[in-house]
């Protein structure tokens, strides 16, 4: 790595602490001819009819492997369909890249 941050050297603590706890179990990561990183996401606008809150979700593949993935009830009831994705959408942007809330 050309130049690690404390940032990093914690990511590693926690895969080898994750490592350490779950012997004989692993994950599988295939070489494939596909090497491009892919995230995909959807909202369900309004989809609880109770509340009419959305749920969003995301998935991310590296070279075809999913990494990470996740699904959330949204807190607050969104106005059009395209408003809570670009919401997902910039949530996950700003996490990523490490940006803070100002």
């Amino acid at each position: 790595m050309h130049c690690p941050s404390e940032k990093h050297s914690k990511a590693v603590h926690r895969i080898l602490h994750y490592l350490k706890g779950s012997p004989g179990k692993g994950i599988m990561f295939s070489k494939n001819g596909s090497r491009r990183v892919e995230i995909f996401t959807d909202a369900d606008w309004g989809g609880s009819s109770t509340d009419m809150r959305s749920t969003t979700g995301y998935c991310s593949f590296v070279w075809g492997n999913l990494v990470t993935w996740r699904s959330k009830k949204q807190p607050v009831v969104s106005q059009a369909k395209n408003e809570s994705e670009f919401e997902l959408w910039l949530k996950e942007y700003v996490s990523c890249y490490g940006f803070g809330r100002s």
